[in-house]
């Protein structure tokens, strides 16, 4: 049986239920139209570990990693159409968040402040924040610490506390927070946007047969249009899907080339 995960945005805890319910949906389209899928999402691997296994029907991976070492060892679906502030079709930015009482008003008056990033693999926590601030870097340096919290609920949670004044966080997850979780937004505020990039594509191993892949766009394109489906979607905020292509995400790799440019190859 293919292994079929959607780990990337798992909670708050509607937002996982309703994954879980659109798999089931969209797994039975798939199933349909005559292809093997699982009944359930993979729940035992790490999300990453999914990416590359050779029996992946349907994932979704970050950008960020998708352009550093996923190009060519696995395939592009489609990119999800999220309904979210901070979304513009495929496109998505991050929120750079401060505290909720700290008085700063532009990036400038952070110089020297603490940093939070969720893990250096992710576009949203990572590849847009260091491009955000690479053109106000000195000499390589910005901050005065850097802390890898491990996800962007821990990155958020370090700026409500005050152990971090700063992070970059994923507007996606910013909104789902928003809307299923209001209270662990409650100590932080939006300070700037960062610039936008495609999202997390779904993606499929590349050993999946061009017809399969043109099934699976159709299944996925079916099942967010199913009324049946309005309310999960709308619970993920899913609106539609794009076909990007490799040349799409080339974007995402310039961000990173573009900071290296200005001296800031690594958050710091």
């Amino acid at each position: 049986m293919p292994l079929a995960s959607l780990a990337m945005y798992a909670s708050p805890l509607p937002v996982a239920e309703a994954t879980r319910l659109f798999w089931v949906a969209l797994a039975g389209r798939i199933r349909a139209f005559g292809l093997e899928a699982p009944e359930v999402l993979n729940g035992d691997i790490r999300y990453d570990e999914a990416w590359l296994r050779p029996d992946l029907l349907f994932g979704q991976t970050c950008g960020y990693p998708y352009v550093q070492h996923l190009r060519g060892k696995v395939q592009l679906l489609a990119s999800p159409i999220y309904g979210l502030p901070g979304c513009d079709g495929p496109l998505k930015c991050s929120f750079i968040i401060v505290n909720a009482n700290a008085p700063v008003q532009s990036i400038e008056e952070l110089r020297g402040a603490r940093a939070a990033i969720n893990e250096p693999g992710s576009n949203s926590g990572y590849n847009l924040f260091r491009a955000f601030i690479a053109p106000h870097a000195v000499e390589g340096r910005f901050f005065s610490s850097v802390t890898e919290t491990g996800g962007h609920g821990r990155s958020i949670d370090a700026v409500s506390s005050g152990e971090a004044d700063v992070a970059a966080i994923d507007c996606v997850t910013f909104g789902n927070t928003l809307r299923f979780d209001p209270d662990r937004l409650a100590g932080v505020r939006i300070l700037a946007e960062t610039a936008k990039g495609p999202g997390l594509p779904f993606i499929t191993s590349a050993a999946t047969p061009a017809n399969d892949l043109m099934i699976l766009r159709r299944a996925l394109a079916e099942t967010i249009a199913d009324p049946a489906l309005s309310q999960v979607c709308d619970t993920l905020s899913l609106r539609g899907i794009r076909v990007l292509g490799d040349a799409d995400y080339e974007v995402l790799a310039e961000f990173e080339r573009d900071a290296v440019r200005q001296g800031y190859p690594v958050i710091a």
